[in-house]
């Protein structure tokens, strides 16, 4: 059977009459990116609390850090999408509950909780690994001028460590953006979402997901070129991983 091919489908209508096909697919480019970034700060914050805990003195941080990361990084996303969407709010107390099902950006939430929580767990080894990269003499330097463990970490480690692990961060904010793509499972309207709905209404399969492929490559290298740049003023001679 021979595929009719379509570039103009674009320009058509969508069946609901609110634009066309391709202004449907930068409103699944928008969301991706929206959904991303907040999944992103979610990940970056709780990430590096777990990383920082795993590097403490004392055991039972690291053990929870550790517990932590085993946690969330060994069960697979989609199920961890399904636990928040469909699992918790029936975990919540009677009115919470229903409040929380009601919620009309419900699937956005459950999908920005679900990849923040996620891909926390793999900031968090980029993080250990940064300030395990340290040598012990900064750690010790901030003891000797009187820094409590805090002011050590705020002021001497964590400016390093962040310098060193952002190559690697960058990687995992394109896996954070990658990692959007199963949240169409539970509702949210993301750009691999539109893609499957333009060509199940259109049957253009190809044409519908060649576009959602460019657009998460054209993406993926406006954030890498971004983060090169900034990388390029952030470098420390001798403290790059993995050179």
């Amino acid at each position: 059977m021979n595929y009719n091919w379509n570039w103009g489908i674009f320009w058509d209508q969508t069946p609901d009459a609110a634009g066309t096909y391709f202004t449907s697919l930068m409103s699944g480019l928008q969301v991706t990116v929206l959904l991303a970034l907040v999944a992103w700060v979610i990940a970056f914050i709780l990430g590096s609390v777990i990383g920082i805990m795993r590097t403490l003195p004392s055991r039972w941080p690291v053990a929870i850090g550790n517990a932590y990361i085993e946690l969330f990084r060994n069960i697979p996303l989609l199920v961890q999408l399904f636990i928040w969407f469909f699992v918790v709010p029936e975990l919540l107390p009677g009115e919470l509950g229903i409040w929380v099902k009601q919620l009309r950006n419900g699937p956005f939430i459950a999908a920005m909780l679900g990849i923040g929580f996620y891909m926390s767990s793999r900031v968090a080894g980029q993080v250990t690994a940064g300030i395990n990269a340290l040598p012990k003499g900064q750690r010790m330097a901030g003891t000797a001028i009187g820094l409590t463990t805090w002011q050590t970490y705020r002021y001497i480690l964590l400016p390093l460590a962040y310098r060193i692990i952002f190559p690697p961060l960058t990687s995992e904010f394109l896996n954070t953006i990658k990692n959007t793509a199963p949240a169409l499972t539970i509702g949210v309207l993301e750009l691999t979402a539109q893609a499957r709905s333009m060509q199940e209404f259109s049957f253009q399969v190809f044409e519908a997901f060649t576009a959602a492929a460019g657009m998460y490559l054209l993406l993926s290298a406006v954030v890498t070129i971004g983060m090169r740049l900034i990388e390029k003023r952030l470098v420390i001679p001798g403290f790059s991983m993995g050179k």
